[in-house]
């Protein structure tokens, strides 16, 4: 099963671990991505999210197909919010359920990586003394 979900709600850990149970499953691996209060020297006052929703989307579902595909897993979820976010809020969530501890691990970090390279979803740090769109795609 694939889940895929961009929205300007609060995400939820518990949601998503939910949509990954099943017996078939030994291992689960949960990934929540928060919002930092600095980065490198600069305090942060919050980040703004922006997508263009429609392709994010599609590149989401095509990250989770991937993993599907390289690695021995059973279900995978993969929530992105866009807006503003305060320090402590949940920007991303990605939760992927295994027969084995081990695919489970390398398809979240598969999935984390690829999303942030890839996915048309685009950060602004605000700090004290101004803001700054931050390089999503090298």
């Amino acid at each position: 099963m694939i889940n895929i979900k961009l929205t300007d709600q609060e995400l939820s850990p518990s949601e998503c671990e939910q949509l990954i149970l099943d017996d078939q499953a030994g291992g689960h691996v949960v990934f929540i991505g928060t919002v930092r209060n600095h980065t490198s020297s600069k305090t942060v006052k919050y980040l703004d999210f922006e997508a263009y929703g429609p392709m994010a989307e599609k590149e989401m579902h095509k990250i989770a197909a991937a993993a599907k595909d390289r690695y021995d897993i059973l279900h995978i979820v993969i929530h992105h919010r866009t807006g503003k976010l305060a320090i402590g809020e949940i920007p991303v969530i990605i939760a992927v359920s295994s027969a084995h501890r081990k695919a489970a691990f390398e398809a979240c970090e598969f999935c984390i990586d690829t999303l942030k390279e890839t996915v048309p979803i685009w950060k602004k740090e605000y700090f004290e003394d101004g803001e700054v769109w931050v390089a999503a795609h090298p």
